[in-house]
């Protein structure tokens, strides 16, 4: 497989402390910015149930799930939290010269 970065939104448009779900061909993925201020990039889906993780809060450096409220680190993807015990992909996240967040995905 080919790895390529992707424009997946503006890094204006995400706040603090927040998440974004974004979508490129049969994938999905959740961009977040940490309560310090930083990006990061996972799958988009709950480990446990496929939910979601854009529809969650961002709690530090953890993304909370909506459904079961699983935890993950969303730096790193482990697992902090039942009833998750498989961790999350995660991605190289960039901010463009454009201002754009770009993931590298494959």
């Amino acid at each position: 497989m080919t790895e390529q970065w992707i424009r997946a939104m503006k890094a204006d448009h995400l706040d603090t402390a927040d998440v974004a779900r974004f979508d490129h061909e049969s994938a999905t993925y959740a961009l977040y910015r940490d309560e310090a201020g930083r990006l990061a990039a996972t799958d988009g889906l709950c480990t446990h149930s496929r939910v979601h993780l854009a529809d969650g809060f961002v709690f530090g450096t953890q993304i909370e799930c909506p459904k079961h409220n699983g935890r993950f680190d969303i730096h790193t993807g482990e697992a902090k939290g039942a009833p998750v015990c498989v961790n999350l992909a995660t991605h190289a996240v960039r901010v463009d010269a454009e201002g754009w967040i770009e993931i590298l995905v494959s």
